[in-house]
């Protein structure tokens, strides 16, 4: 996926974004498989690999606010062969609290969110909750694994941060 952001003409940066956010969705995908929780790896690194693919049309969103990149980007994906239901990630990474979201988009909000070092409890909430009714475990004794992967991830976020601005110099 991230060769084809290449190919799309991403700039360095949104490439390496998107290396970042996809190497907190491992992570992520670490935690819950050991946890056992059933979910679609696969989809969710292409996901995060791919879900800020509409800033290739908006660059002045690598660096500054907006959202346009959010519907542009899936609409760019679909015209480009991905998947729709892949596409989608590129709207649901900030649109994420729709009962029509997928667990796995939700993981990649999450990706997205954690790769910095920020955590957002009801985000958080929201997939330790889907996460016990995917595997039966437990909801309290999952969310202490959880949170403290969570945890793991976020703190590597200055890191990632720091390994981001040098790709944008």
């Amino acid at each position: 996926m991230l060769a084809l952001l290449q190919q799309l003409q991403a700039s360095a940066a949104l490439v390496q974004h998107h290396r970042l956010v996809l190497e907190a969705a491992d992570g992520i995908c670490d935690a819950l498989a050991k946890a056992q929780v059933p979910f679609d790896r696969p989809f969710v690194e292409a996901g995060a690999a791919l879900h800020d693919a509409g800033k290739i049309l908006f660059p002045q969103e690598i660096q500054g606010p907006g959202s346009a990149h959010e519907t542009a980007g899936e609409a760019f994906l679909v015209a480009h062969g991905v998947d729709p239901g892949l596409a989608r990630c590129c709207r649901t990474h900030a649109a994420w609290r729709g009962s029509e979201v997928s667990f796995e988009e939700r993981l990649v909000a999450l990706a997205d969110t954690l790769w910095k070092g920020v955590r957002s409890p009801e985000l958080e909430e929201t997939v330790i909750a889907e996460a016990a009714l995917r595997s039966g475990a437990d909801r309290w004794t999952l969310y202490i694994t959880l949170d403290d992967a969570f945890e793991r991830v976020a703190a590597a976020g200055p890191d990632r941060l720091a390994r981001s601005r040098v790709a944008s110099i």
